[in-house]
């Protein structure tokens, strides 16, 4: 079938080797962390063309706060690597939960739009609920 997509464009990115996002010792109990990424950019795994978007992670930390610099490394890493929009939010709140260990996480991504369509997806995950 023309244009048709397959499994390796369907899994292109989830399990790409990626810079580690660090963490510090939190300090305080009982608060959340927003963080925003106008700037994020990816490559469509079909087209090799490049996408663009803006992450938003919200979390409330535990025991760990994410380090930012390491943050910003792991996204750059992203410019150059054929992933789907869904996989990029999934994927980065995957990341996001092993690193930091928070009692929540959400990402949203909303992409800029292309053809006339505009993306926006949300993934969650709680320490009570796993994801979701």
């Amino acid at each position: 079938m023309r244009g048709s997509y397959t499994q390796e464009h369907a899994r292109a990115g989830i399990r790409a080797v990626l810079p580690e996002i660090e963490t510090w010792p939190n300090q305080y109990p009982a608060y959340e962390i927003e963080i925003e990424i106008p700037e994020f950019t990816s490559v469509c795994p079909k087209t090799g063309l490049p996408d663009f978007g803006k992450l938003t992670l919200v979390y409330t930390p535990q025991k760990k706060c994410i380090e930012l610099k390491s943050l910003k490394m792991y996204l750059l890493a992203f410019r150059n690597l054929g992933i789907f929009y869904e996989n990029v939010v999934n994927r980065f709140l995957r990341d996001v939960v092993k690193a930091a260990e928070p009692a929540y996480a959400k990402v949203v991504g909303e992409f800029t739009p292309r053809g006339g369509l505009q993306s926006r997806i949300t993934a969650t995950w709680s320490k009570k609920q796993g994801f979701h």
